[in-house]
């Protein structure tokens, strides 16, 4: 059976992983912080990469940051990690194939192959984080768009100019959904500048009314959000990934989605290829 070594990198830690051509991982995970440097993270790679190579096809990255239609590179901004890094040479960082994908679109793949939406013909997947990214699968295809930078889930949810969002505009879903969006909408409602996300959770759990009312608010502002989704992809499901998607009430979500939307009813879903679904993602489309 083909294996490759799978990589996802994010801004403060890198992950690495022998992975099959049925989506299991075969070896240990190594988890590595991510250097902050460029030169650093290359080596990094090289050193991994020079380690198991022998032991595998192909050589898949998980990354950050839109990936071009090639799967060749980064066209795109990535965030919290060295500046430099949509110019790595990926290709030549090992003689064996080298794939390359963004890693929402990675997860994506990997719920559409061996988690919450096979069997499905369109899905979209959010990844509900520190921020948000998106995945959108239409007839056993990744949505890549013209250069490979379809999925960002930065549209607006209003003009009132409220919010600065991570892309440097103004009033993203992303600034809403995420859990940065979670402490933001507590700020407004309870006028504190110095409540977390993690107030909001523990409040939640001690029966607080007033961190309730923030939840379902930041549950309302999802629900808008898939419900515009929804309206234009038709999917048969919506999955919800990442840190922040443990604290959606998902049945409450599908039924208020369901009674909004103008397309045919939908299905919301919690993701369950696993913490490491990027890895398995990249693998999956690598050796495929």
């Amino acid at each position: 059976m083909k294996q490759a070594l799978a990589f996802d990198i994010g801004g403060t830690k890198i992950y690495n992983a022998i992975i099959n051509s049925d989506g299991k991982i075969v070896s240990e995970i190594e988890k590595h912080s991510t250097p902050k440097d460029f030169g650093g993270i290359k080596n990094l790679f090289k050193a991994v990469i020079k380690q198991y190579e022998n032991e595998v096809d192909v050589i898949a990255f998980s990354t950050c940051g839109a990936v071009n239609n090639q799967n060749t590179g980064i066209v795109g901004s990535t965030g919290n990690i060295a500046k430099e890094y949509p110019t790595m040479d990926f290709k030549s960082l090992s003689t064996k194939p080298v794939f390359v994908e963004n890693d929402a679109n990675c997860a994506a793949w990997a719920e559409y192959k061996i988690g919450a939406s096979q069997n499905t013909a369109v899905s979209v997947m959010l990844t509900l984080g520190t921020g948000v990214g998106g995945g959108i699968i239409i007839n056993g295809k990744l949505l890549k768009g013209q250069n490979g930078a379809a999925g960002e889930m930065h549209f607006k949810m209003s003009t009132e100019k409220k919010r600065k969002c991570s892309c440097g505009s103004w009033d993203c879903f992303e600034s809403y959904a995420s859990g940065t969006g979670l402490k933001l909408t507590a700020e407004e409602m309870l006028n504190d500048k110095n409540v977390t996300t993690y107030d909001v959770v523990d409040g939640v759990k001690n029966g607080n009314p007033e961190m309730v009312e923030v939840l379902n608010k930041w549950q309302n502002d999802i629900t808008d959000g898939i419900v515009g989704l929804a309206n234009i992809f038709d999917p048969d499901c919506v999955v919800l990934s990442g840190s922040m998607a443990e604290f959606t009430d998902i049945e409450k979500i599908e039924k208020e989605v369901n009674s909004q939307i103008v397309t045919t009813p939908t299905s919301i879903r919690k993701a369950q290829a696993g913490n490491f679904a990027g890895m398995i993602g990249a693998a999956l489309m690598a050796l495929n």
